[in-house]
């Protein structure tokens, strides 16, 4: 693309490739394969510049789609409101720059390693004897990862981020199991995952000035 001065992503395009996309690719996988494309691309425009810039063509007004600005908030997971599907795309769309979020007995959980749960995992009387409230944690041993129950099915958690990086069996080992063993006449719901709900920009930024003064 010839870009227009003091304008972004704006000017006549001189040369344009359409690939599909590969399944469930997340962010980063597509970045590696895009950018060895748009090399590819940019030495071939540079080898013929002046034919290039001749055939160059406008950009379409019609049909022009805006992204919707990634924040914090994004990353924070409405159980109850979103699908295992919907998850992992958000998850593969911005996981690697900001870690999608949850919140657990008032602390801040960051979930590194999302996975699909397969058919046989599903099968398990856990998951499918009796209603469970979105949230909800179970611990599978064999696979071994965090089963996490939303809108309308489960995902898998190979890791999490408290206090430090933690495996699903350490985060079991280490907090589950000991909540449960303390706590055995309590509803299991109330160990659950829940969403974050994030203050305003301007109010975490006052919030975290708080904090700093405090220390």
């Amino acid at each position: 693309m010839q870009i227009r001065p003091k304008r972004f992503d704006v000017g006549p395009i001189l040369k344009q490739e359409t690939i599909p996309v590969p399944p469930k690719s997340t962010a980063k996988e597509l970045e590696t394969v895009l950018s060895r494309l748009g090399a590819n691309m940019l030495i071939s425009v540079l080898k013929n510049l002046p034919e290039s810039l001749n055939n160059g063509r406008q950009q379409p007004t019609e049909g022009v789609t805006h992204a919707p600005k990634i924040s914090a908030g994004t990353s924070c997971i409405k159980w109850e409101e979103q699908t295992s599907e919907e998850i992992f795309r958000l998850y593969r769309a911005i996981g690697n720059i900001i870690p999608l979020q949850t919140l657990w007995m008032e602390n801040t959980i960051k979930l590194l390693d999302l996975v699909e749960v397969n058919s046989s995992v599903l099968a398990d009387p856990k998951l499918t004897g009796q209603a469970v409230i979105p949230g909800s944690i179970i611990y599978h041993k064999q696979s071994p990862i965090l089963l996490v129950c939303c809108k309308d099915g489960w995902i898998g958690v190979r890791s999490v981020m408290l206090k430090k990086t933690l495996t699903a069996t350490d985060f079991y080992n280490g907090y589950l199991h000991p909540w449960h063993q303390k706590n055995s006449q309590a509803c299991p719901s109330q160990c659950r995952f829940q969403t974050l709900r994030l203050p305003p920009k301007k109010q975490r930024k006052k919030i975290v000035a708080m904090q700093q003064c405090i220390k």
